[in-house]
């Protein structure tokens, strides 16, 4: 690693300290050797902590892992032996299994490394499947997750679970999807765990292995799983309709925000249905007309974001006509940027710059439209049941992984055992 101070990198800076270390650049990339000889697990020695009694051995191990940047603030789980062992009841797969590696890091991924994580997260064993599939979907070459993991904007992964093991494990997709929800714990967990992978495994430490500026702002991502029950006729669920996954298939969509917004959608009464809804469609242009140069993340093949409407507006919108498709089209057609604010903003020289030679000559456009196509705008039916709201993901995503998840052969048993532990998950059981 060579190290400069910041002002290096400010406009108009004085680039003489480059050129006058540039010998130091040509070392690392011609004699750098790495000191690990072969790809392999390093069997590090069990932990004993022990205290007066329980409560003085976990504030000891809580204290253990944050001074050795383990943990992320929050007290975590201690991952002993039994509950590690647990935790892998939610899969088949031996837990020495390499899955791959995170970065920057480079940390090698095995299915005990993702036990252990879910385990100090406050997971379940039946929450594994659904982890190991995201992870697996963070691990996609295409996705470049080396780049946002380390970036210095806010990125958070968000994970969109379809089929029915979303409410197997008591995963929220109706109100507070986005917040804790005791009724609904798994996103919580999973969206810890990931969090701690991307930590512990992928080297994400704030001001070393991430330069964000300001973070993600969630210590749990975003988990959570679309409302396929509340989809009007003819909607497909997004898992089918962005994947091709057969309607039904329990799957896991993963895409890359930057920052979110809840947009007011709802009129004072005095509107007609088709003029509030037709206002509600405007707000959501003006959200995405923002000339945001993370839409040239996702700008062919990615997304520049995803909109998230309850059931309520999704069949007022369907009841006049709206289909999925069309919404999107008008979203995309009308939230194209004036070339005046391409330039006014400095959003061309960003395009101008762009490795993509199509997303470069899109800099012709006029007005610029926010992605290739519409259909790469992401739209959700999620959140609890009012007409008042819809939520506005912004996109700095390449791509939208989805992943196909594989429940182990005693699911059933995991599922019960979940009843016994946490009572009643159907609807009839809860508040």
């Amino acid at each position: 690693m060579v190290t400069f101070p910041v002002d290096l990198f400010l406009v108009e800076s004085d680039l003489t300290l480059l050129e006058n270390r540039v010998d130091e650049f040509s070392e690392g990339l011609t004699a750098w050797q790495p000191a690990a000889k072969e790809t392999g697990l390093r069997n590090a020695p069990m932990l004993s902590i022990s205290g007066e009694n329980y409560e003085d051995a976990q504030r000891q191990t809580n204290n253990l892992f944050l001074t050795n940047l383990w943990g992320d603030g929050l007290p975590v789980v201690p991952p002993d032996t039994s509950r590690v062992d647990w935790i892998l009841e939610g899969t088949d797969l031996p837990r020495h299994e390499k899955l791959g590696k995170l970065l920057p890091r480079g940390g090698i991924v095995t299915v005990e490394t993702v036990a252990v994580s879910l385990a100090m997260a406050g997971g379940r064993p039946e929450y594994l499947p659904v982890l190991l599939s995201v992870i697996d979907a963070v691990m996609e070459p295409e996705f470049i997750h080396s780049s946002w993991q380390a970036t210095s904007g806010s990125t958070f992964p968000v994970v969109v679970l379809n089929g029915p093991i979303a409410n197997e494990i008591r995963l929220n997709s109706g109100f507070g999807l986005l917040g804790p929800d005791p009724q609904r714990p798994a996103g919580a967990s999973i969206g810890r765990a990931l969090r701690l992978l991307l930590q512990n495994v992928g080297g994400a430490l704030p001001g070393v292995g991430t330069m964000a500026i300001f973070g993600p702002m969630r210590y749990t991502n975003a988990v959570f799983a679309e409302d396929e029950e509340g989809l009007p006729e003819g909607w497909p669920a997004f898992a089918t309709e962005r994947h091709g996954f057969e309607p039904g298939t329990n799957a896991v969509s993963v895409f890359i925000a930057t920052g979110a917004a809840n947009i007011m959608r709802r009129g004072t009464g005095k509107e007609t249905l088709e003029q509030e809804a037709n206002e509600g469609l405007e707000k959501l242009v003006d959200y995405l007309q923002v000339p945001h140069i993370h839409y040239l993340r996702g700008y062919e093949e990615g997304t520049p974001g995803a909109i998230m409407m309850s059931r309520i507006v999704a069949k007022q919108l369907a009841g006049l006509g709206w289909t999925k498709e069309k919404i999107r089209n008008h979203l995309w057609k009308n939230s194209a940027i004036s070339k005046e604010s391409v330039e006014r903003t400095g959003l061309k020289q960003w395009i101008e710059a762009d490795t993509n030679p199509d997303t470069r000559d899109s800099v012709k456009l006029d007005p610029w439209p926010v992605t290739r196509k519409p259909e790469n705008l992401i739209l959700l039916v999620a959140g609890g049941q009012h007409p008042t709201h819809n939520f506005w993901f912004q996109g700095n995503s390449r791509r939208v992984v989805g992943r196909k998840i594989e429940t182990p052969t005693a699911w059933s048993e995991l599922l019960q055992q979940a009843d016994r532990d946490l009572g009643c998950a159907s609807d009839v059981c809860l508040i």
